[in-house]
């Protein structure tokens, strides 16, 4: 038996995610692409950790490697939500470490990977 709540930490990873897209819809909308993206790459991270729960039972990685979580759950991913993950991680790295200076992407890539996350994010919540 787990020594932890699995349904409270599932449901707080899904409802901080939802929090964060809503962010993530703001930032962009308002021309802020990397910002956006960086919490688009944190929205996905926190789906995937509540998948890592549900499907575990054990607590979630600190980590922030969207690849690696994908990898510890059970969830079969298409190869087009495989690079969402590889497109939002270059955005996770841009956010945290300044020596990883990214272009500031065109609104309307920033678009595409805010749409990908919000389909990608609508995937993972049914999966919960």
């Amino acid at each position: 038996m787990s020594a932890f709540n699995i349904e409270k930490q599932v449901e707080y990873w899904k409802t901080t995610a939802l929090s964060d897209f809503e962010t993530a819809e703001l930032l962009i909308k308002n021309n802020k692409f990397i910002h956006g993206l960086f919490f688009c790459h944190l929205t996905i991270e926190k789906l995937l950790k509540a998948n890592f729960v549900k499907c575990t039972e054990m607590l979630a990685p600190k980590t922030h490697d969207l690849i690696y979580l994908m990898e510890k759950t059970k969830l079969s991913l298409t190869e087009e939500h495989k690079l969402t993950l590889v497109n939002l991680m270059k955005y996770q790295i841009e956010g945290r470490y300044p020596d990883n200076i990214l272009a500031t992407p065109s609104k309307e890539i920033a678009n595409e990977y805010l749409n990908k996350t919000e389909e990608l994010l609508e995937w993972l919540v049914r999966k919960l």
